[in-house]
């Protein structure tokens, strides 16, 4: 398949990933997880390899930088709302990172995991670019952990709005920072169409979780790992 088809099936099963919950408004129905599915279905079947596939959508690749830095836009119309709340946010987020951090590595020694596992998942929380960095040097799976970040953040924007309603938080500004701390792009993504408030403070979460973990990581792993 050429590097232009490529493109337009990825881009077409996130778009059906789009109808799909414009028109059953599941929570399952989550646009990445419906384009993974889709286009991991016609790799397998057309026999292209991933770095093939890579490569034929490096456009796509190159555009979630500009895209995750206009994340900022929200966030700057809503600044009179950060008022009152730069440190509870600051504290919020970096419990936050530890217990991602020490909860992860902890569940895989209990289950009997690999010290290269631990590695591997310590970093779940944040977003793919900044989580394959600091795997490498943290001597874990890159890979794997990229993939644990995708799982987390689909499942965060499948089930967190739902769970926020379930537990009566209301506030925006509170919902949108819980979701950027744990599901990073795609939970923001998310937010972003419930409403602007919700998606800018996802996205400030998003940005202080991946600051605030790499200044923890150092500590965590010499602590537990």
């Amino acid at each position: 398949m050429s590097i232009v088809l490529w493109l337009f099936v990825t881009v077409a099963a996130y778009e059906l990933g789009r109808w799909l919950r414009r028109r059953t408004h599941s929570p399952l129905a989550q646009p990445v997880a419906v384009a993974i599915v889709i286009v991991g279905a016609l790799l397998a079947l057309s026999g292209t390899t991933y770095d093939d596939y890579a490569d034929a959508t490096t456009l796509i690749s190159f555009l979630l930088g500009p895209a995750t830095v206009a994340l900022a836009i929200p966030l700057y119309h809503q600044a009179a709302r950060l008022k009152g709340m730069v440190v509870p946010v600051l504290v919020a987020l970096t419990a936050g990172a530890v217990v991602s951090m020490v909860s992860g590595i902890l569940l895989v020694r209990w289950l009997g995991g690999s010290d290269v596992l631990e590695r591997t998942i310590a970093t779940k929380a944040v977003t793919a670019p900044v989580t394959i960095a600091l795997t490498e040097r943290l001597g874990g799976y890159p890979e794997l952990s990229a993939a644990f970040a995708i799982v987390v953040g689909i499942v965060g924007a499948m089930v967190a709005p739902r769970l926020l309603n379930l537990l009566g938080i209301r506030d925006p500004r509170a919902r949108g920072i819980a979701v950027g701390a744990v599901s990073h792009g795609i939970g923001t993504a998310r937010m972003l169409e419930e409403s602007r408030v919700e998606g800018a403070f996802s996205g400030l979460a998003m940005g202080l979780t991946a600051v605030v973990t790499c200044l923890l990581v150092p500590l965590v792993a010499y602590l537990l790992l």
